[in-house]
């Protein structure tokens, strides 16, 4: 007689990749250094790689975190730019408080959330814009794809009107359809332009971070 046939189990196969996950996750040396330093994620240390690769942090800048949220990029601006910088983060989620970091919560491609950040700047133009943007996975890599390229084209536009000339962009980017063009733009509005991956990307994500040095600005009419 011969056996049943066994029923695809969608629910269990997403717990079993679940369980996978999460051991992976308590499991890994940055999430684990990142609880030891106190920093709010792992994704800390991909700045400060960042940052002394590409120098891109001195105490008294002015800088704009994007998709700031849970707020660990924020946590290492706060102690590298010292009391006279100016931190200013946006994201659709909510952030826990950190002292001397001003909080937008919204959509920086909305006006409104747009004229809060201008409130917040005080006048001041960015001396560095950061984006850490991901999108809200949908499980079609095509349409992921699009989305993550699409924030970063946003991201883009935001720092060309708010960036001083001379300033620096680290935008996070997706390699796959759409992301040498994206690659282009940065290296069309800056003098020098780089793709790097830090040590604390997983090594199996497609994620990169582009970082464009010295902001050549637009003429308003061509923005």
């Amino acid at each position: 007689m011969r056996a049943p046939a066994k029923t695809l189990n969608p629910a269990g196969k997403k717990h079993r990749f679940r369980k996978a996950w999460m051991h992976e996750h308590v499991s890994d040396h940055w999430v684990q250094e990142a609880q030891r330093q106190g920093y709010r994620s792992r994704a800390a240390f991909k700045l400060i790689e960042l940052a002394t690769r590409d120098k891109l942090l001195r105490p008294g800048m002015t800088v704009v975190d994007l998709g700031a949220a849970p707020g660990s990029w924020c946590q290492v601006l706060r102690g590298r730019l010292g009391p006279s910088g100016r931190i200013v983060a946006v994201d659709l989620m909510p952030m826990e408080p950190i002292a001397g970091v001003f909080f937008v919560r919204g959509d920086f491609g909305d006006p409104a959330t747009l004229e809060a950040v201008e409130a917040a700047l005080s006048g001041r133009q960015a001396d560095l814009v950061l984006c850490d943007a991901a999108p809200n996975i949908s499980g079609i890599e095509s349409a992921d794809q699009a989305r993550g390229v699409h924030l970063g084209e946003m991201a883009l536009q935001f720092a060309a009107v708010r960036l001083q000339p001379g300033g620096d962009l680290v935008v996070k980017a997706f390699q796959g359809e759409g992301f040498a063009g994206l690659q282009r733009s940065v290296q069309a509005r800056f003098d020098k332009a780089y793709v790097r991956k830090p040590q604390a990307s997983r090594d199996r994500s497609r994620e990169v971070f582009l970082v464009g040095k010295g902001h050549r600005p637009v003429p308003p009419g061509e923005q």
